[in-house]
Order: C-alpha cells, then sequence, then structure tokens
C-alpha cells in the first residue's frame, strides 16, 4: 500500500503505517501543483522586494531587520544552522519519519511558499529509508518543533546525519548511498520546513495509537482480576452505562462483559457481593473516562495533522502573505497533557485491584499475596512494591507540561506550549504503565490458578498467553524477570491479539 498525501485526511493509524511499519508515500498531484503555485507567487514577492517575515527578515527578535539580495541567499542555511540546537540522545526513527509525514501533508495545502524540490525530497527520504538524526530534546512546541526539525532540514543541505540501512552516517553519505539528489535551500525552504509542531504532533500520534491498545488491555487485566475476585459483573451491563451517556464507559463496560461472557461468575453460579468495592464497580467509569480523553485528544491530532501548521501563509488566489502563530502547540500540547494523566489514572485503578488480589482480608478467599506458603514464602508481596514505584513516577509527570512556559527570544517569544515535554513524558508514563499494567495480569492470573470454576473464553485466552512467558508462583523466585516479561508481553500486545483473535474486536 501507498499513502497519498493531500493535505487532508491524513490519521493517526495513517502515521503510525509510514513511521512505524514503513509504508510508502506519494505526493498527490494535485498537492504538488498547489505547491508550485504558491512558489510562483513567493518569487513574485520576492523580486519585488515585498517584505516577507523569514524570507527576507530575521526571525524572532530579528523580524524587524530587513536582509538584502545577497544575505537573501544565505539566510536559509545560517537559520538552519542557528536552530540546530537540540540536545541528548537521538529520538526513535518512527518519531522523526512521523514528523517527515506531518510536514509533507503541511505543504500539500500549498500555503507554505518552499520550493516542490524540497516536500519531493522529504517523500524520496521517507520511501527510501533515510531517517535524519534528531536530538530527543530542545523543542518548545513555538515556534513549531523548531530545534528537531533543524535536524532534518540539515540533510535538505546534505549536512548533519542519518539512519540508512542499520548505519548512522553523515548526511551527504546518506543521500548519496540512497541516490537522493540534494536539493539545498533557497529563499523561504528553510523556515517552510522547520515551522510548525510536526514531531510533538507525530508523537502524539503514535502515543494515542499505542495508549487505545494499552487500554484495551487494562480492560483484559481488569476481566481477569474480576473473575479472580468474584465480582459482582451487574455493573459491566451496558444498560446501566448508556442512561448516564459516556460513550468511553459504554465501550469499557461492553469489553469487559465480552471478557467474561460464558464463564461461571457471568452466568451466575457463583456467589457474590451485592456491591464490589470502587477499584471493582467503578471500573468501566474510569477507564472510559480515560477513553474519552484519548479520543478528544485524538480528535485535535488529527485536526493539526491536517491543518496548515506555519508561519508566515500565504495565499496565492489572493495574492497575501499573513504572518501569525499557527506554529503554536497549544491545541496539541493540553489534551495530551490529559491523555497522559488519563493513562496514569487507570493505572492507580490496576494497581487497587492488584492491591485486593493480594490482600487476604480483601481477595475473597484467595490466600495472601498469592501463594499456598505464607510465612516461609511472601509470593507477589514485593510485586506491589514494584507497581507503587512506578505508579509515583507516573504521578510526577502527569503534571502539564501545557502550563510551564518559559519565555524565550528576548520576549519576542513570551508564550510557548512545552508540548514536546508533554510528547516525551508521555511515553515515559506508558512505559511504567506496560509495566503496572504487567503486574496486575501477572497477579491475576496466579489467582486465577486458585479459583475452580470456568471463566469467560476472553480471560482464559489471557491467562493462557500469560502462562507461556511465567510460570505459576509455586515457590518463590527472584521475580524481575517475570516482570520484565509481562511488561514485554503487555507492550507487544500478543494478549490483546490472542483476546480478539478468539472473542472479536474490544471496540
Amino acid at each position: 500500500m501507498t499513502l497519498i498525501i493531500k493535505g487532508s485526511g491524513l490519521t493517526v493509524n495513517d502515521i503510525v503505517k509510514v513511521a512505524r511499519h514503513g509504508e510508502k508515500v506519494e505526493l498527490h498531484e494535485e498537492a504538488l501543483e498547489r505547491i508550485k503555485k504558491c512558489r510562483a507567487m513567493l518569487e513574485k514577492k520576492i523580486e519585488a522586494h515585498e517584505i516577507m517575515y523569514g524570507v527576507n527578515t530575521g526571525i524572532g527578535e530579528f523580524s524587524e531587520v530587513v536582509l538584502n539580495d545577497d544575505q537573501v541567499k544565505d539566510f536559509q542555511k545560517y537559520l538552519i544552522y542557528n536552530h540546530a540546537a537540540g540536545i541528548g540522545e537521538a529520538m526513535k526513527e518512527e518519531y522523526v519519519r512521523g514528523a517527515m509525514v506531518g510536514r509533507i501533508n503541511v505543504h500539500a495545502h500549498g500555503n507554505s511558499g518552499i520550493r516542490p524540490e524540497i516536500t519531493l525530497t522529504l517523500v524520496e527520504m521517507l520511501n527510501k529509508g533515510v531517517t535524519p538524526y534528531v536530538c530527543q530534546k530542545g523543542s518548545v512546541g513555538a515556534s513549531g518543533d523548531l530545534a528537531p526539525m533543524s535536524q532534518i532540514a540539515l540533510l535538505l543541505m546534505g549536512e548533519g546525519k542519518a539512519f540508512y540501512e542499520g548505519e548512522l552516517l553523515e548526511g551527504k553519505e546518506a543521500m548519496s548511498r540512497a541516490k537522493i539528489e540534494v536539493p539545498g535551500l533557497k529563499a523561504r525552504d528553510g523556515l517552510g520546513t522547520i515551522n510548525g509542531s510536526n514531531v510533538l504532533t507525530a508523537m502524539s500520534a503514535i502515543f494515542i495509537h499505542d495508549a487505545n491498545n494499552w487500554l484495551k488491555q487494562a480492560e483484559i487485566g481488569a476481566a481477569m482480576s474480576l473473575e479472580a475476585l468474584k465480582a459482582n459483573m451487574g455493573p459491566y451491563t451496558a444498560r446501566l452505562h448508556e442512561v448516564r451517556g459516556f460513550k468511553g464507559a459504554v465501550r469499557s463496560a461492553k469489553a469487559i462483559a465480552k471478557m467474561v461472557a460464558g464463564g461461571d461468575l457471568k452466568e451466575g453460579r457463583v456467589d457474590h457481593k451485592v456491591q464490589d468495592a470502587y477499584s471493582m464497580r467503578s471500573t468501566p467509569q474510569v477507564i472510559g473516562t480515560a477513553h474519552d480523553a484519548i479520543a478528544y485528544a485524538k480528535s485535535q491530532v488529527e485536526i493539526e495533522l491536517n491543518g496548515v501548521g506555519d508561519n508566515p501563509i500565504f495565499f496565492p488566489d489572493e495574492n497575501l502573505a499573513l504572518s501569525g502563530a499557527n506554529f503554536q502547540g497549544s491545541p496539541v500540547a493540553l489534551p495530551m497533557d490529559m491523555a497522559g494523566a488519563a493513562i496514569t489514572m487507570v493505572s492507580v485503578l490496576s494497581e487497587r485491584r492488584m492491591n485486593r488480589l493480594n490482600n487476604p482480608a480483601l481477595s475473597v478467599g484467595l490466600p495472601a499475596f498469592l501463594t499456598k506458603g505464607a510465612g516461609m514464602f511472601s509470593g507477589m508481596m514485593l510485586s506491589q512494591y514494584t507497581a507503587d514505584m512506578q505508579i509515583v513516577e507516573q504521578r510526577i509527570l502527569s503534571a502539564p507540561a501545557s502550563i510551564q512556559s518559559i519565555p524565550a527570544a528576548a520576549d519576542q517569544e513570551d508564550f510557548v506550549s512545552m508540548g514536546m515535554n508533554t510528547a516525551i513524558k508521555n511515553f515515559q508514563i506508558l512505559d511504567n504503565a506496560y509495566g503496572i499494567l504487567g503486574i496486575e495480569i501477572m497477579a491475576a492470573a496466579q489467582a486465577l490458578d486458585f479459583r475452580d470454576y470456568n471463566f469467560g473464553k476472553g480471560t482464559q485466552t489471557a491467562h493462557s498467553v500469560v502462562r507461556k512467558y511465567v510460570e505459576f508462583l509455586d515457590i518463590d523466585r527472584p521475580l524481575y524477570k517475570d516482570h520484565n516479561a509481562m511488561k514485554e508481553l503487555v507492550s507487544s500486545c500478543e494478549i490483546l491479539e490472542a483476546v480478539e483473535n478468539e472473542i472479536g474486536e474490544l471496540d
């Protein structure tokens, strides 16, 4: 399959397909014509010496400095040099590739004024696997992701570094090996490549995809724990949630009910309490809230993916150039702060169910800490410690970055989104979430082995996948191997795939 980029219709899943799975891209013919038309207008304005921000003026605090004709020629090069000011380790290649897809889609609108050679080179780099080396840190999320996008732009001058066929090469060498002609940068090309929040948006798109898969696995883990704890399954009736009206809660209740369908608990053959604790009874409401938060964040990210995030913006039909702040990352940063906090919230709920599995006063007859040899053995006592540590880290990371603006550029850029901080910390939150949920699922599998009734088909399937990687804890053993195995298992989505193959989609 080839993704046709036309300036509209780009989705989170499209970003994942290209960025992570290497799907090819192609620029739509009409998009190419729009790019050419806009460039032609810009060149007429340059010839007429019309003053335009970032074309024949400096940038930021230097926006009032008008450049002469000779300076215009070199300005884009020095602009990229100056802004390639990141720090730290290389970000994942999929983040960089996702940003390149997003930038191509911005150009496809025909409002950026760059030469078509720039956009077509980015397309060719994606298709031939040349991925610029980009430092993870340095962007404040306005004016766009300038530092990381500038490291991408260095390749357009045959500079910087890039990954190609598993090697980190000098940019010129990578482009040469891939047989990609270096286009160089002329007036507007540099700023038109970097002046948008494309990296934080691409990272957010990938996070949303992964977070949705994690939430579905949170429902799988919840179902396993609920069956082990002899929960009252009444609160998982969809009708209960439909009368309140939150879509996420309805979705979550249906998913959990689907997991336990056919089991003795669901069919009323196992005694249960009239009313369970909140960590059991409120699961659809809590996970549902996270689903709704992720859905809102997705809607905002997809607006940004398909919008013109640039500055200045050119309107060739009106022969007009407007300078504004469409690079500002706040429309993505704020909902993504909420999305990260939502994953933390569900992780806290997961740990609370795991606590009930461990605690003999709350576990409805399960042995203390899920071990047959309490006293001699401690079972899964320390697994809870490990989960708790990760939750504290999640809570620290859940403080919103979108309110942390620090003025820069002599106060010309005096409010920024800090959306890159949001994007980075969200993946740290999710990394911890894999471990926390893995521990709950491991404990639930252990608890289910102590029960002598039949479970739902979904629960049985999930349990069988766990047992391929983690054995029943008969006597104490070092658990770090099991914890890491479970974290990797949740991250891989193998449990989710097996369950959905057995009982159908959990959406």
